[in-house]
């Protein structure tokens, strides 16, 4: 099976209970705190969502959205990249730091996808790890270049080093780790997920280097990526901020590649640099401000790639 960085195929979450999740808060610095009250914040998650699912399918991609109903108190359930990720034929459930993002799980992923004749074979959980307390959240956590077997990852309160070994090891991945921070009132903090600060699409990869304090570290993530002709578009740390990095390369029906990300991403790229992933793919946005403000994630958070036996 040749090997494919792109699906066409999403797995999306609509949510019910959408908020400022107290219980990742404090290891999310993207979070901002709202006027608007619960139901407000909610309520206005839901029409960024559907605009935002709107916008991927009419540009030909397929968009499976599962409805969160607020059975589980799931205010994060919007990210199910996190949660789960799809190998072909392997499914991997990950673990999660917050104990109201584990209730994520009761979803059931895979029985929804299985309503579109998606299955798979064998699935990989690593949710145990929960209990020593260590964690690996997903795509948020682990960069994947697909076709050269290759995770990226910033080790972080929620990216655990064990975790990302057994990954590897188990779906044929070599994997470059770091440590990547972010300024928080004059501190370096460590950044929560990787895939605010990398994404990695067909040639190219978006990082911002800046956010790699260690120069060993950043030499060997350079050379990596140039290892493997990887065309690199840096970005500063205020278009990180603003979810520059937060961006996922997919294709349409039609085998033709998109970028999709928030407006506000969009609008914090440099001409230059939106001049250089246009031959990438076509850019694609939608605004996703309140999620992004009560979240602390953004476009491609939201993204769960379905890679599937009969892709």
């Amino acid at each position: 099976m040749r090997k494919k960085q792109t699906t066409d195929t999403i797995l999306l979450v609509r949510p019910k209970e959408f908020r400022l999740n107290e219980q990742t808060s404090t290891s999310n610095y993207f979070q901002k705190e709202s006027s608007l009250n619960d139901l407000q914040i909610a309520r206005n998650a839901q029409i960024e969502f559907d605009n935002f699912v709107e916008m991927l399918r009419e540009n030909g991609v397929n968009a499976l959205v599962l409805q969160d109903e607020g059975a589980y108190n799931t205010p994060d359930s919007i990210f199910p990249n996190n949660c789960v990720s799809f190998h072909q034929d392997v499914g991997v459930i990950y673990p999660m730091l917050a104990v109201n993002r584990r209730r994520e799980r009761k979803l059931d992923y895979f029985r929804f996808l299985a309503e579109y004749n998606i299955h798979f074979k064998n699935q990989v959980d690593y949710s145990y790890f929960e209990v020593k307390g260590l964690f690996l959240e997903g795509t948020g956590c682990l960069i994947l270049d697909r076709i050269n077997k290759v995770a990226y990852c910033s080790l972080s309160p929620r990216a655990d080093r064990e975790v990302v070994e057994l990954f590897a090891k188990d779906l044929g991945y070599s994997f470059v780790l770091f440590r990547a921070t972010q300024t928080v009132d004059g501190e370096f903090k460590a950044i929560y997920h990787t895939n605010v600060m990398m994404s990695v699409g067909q040639g190219f990869a978006v990082v911002c280097m800046d956010s790699i304090r260690n120069s060993e570290e950043k030499i060997l993530l350079e050379e990596t990526l140039l290892q493997y002709n990887t065309e690199v578009i840096a970005i500063s740390e205020e278009q990180m901020n603003r979810f520059c990095g937060n961006i996922l390369q997919i294709h349409n029906s039609k085998g033709e590649p998109l970028i999709a990300m928030s407006t506000q991403a969009f609008k914090a790229f440099t001409k230059e640099q939106v001049e250089r992933l246009n031959q990438y793919g076509k850019l694609i946005h939608s605004p996703l401000d309140g999620i992004e403000r009560s979240g602390g994630g953004s476009a491609r958070c939201m993204m769960a790639e379905v890679f599937h036996a009969a892709d």
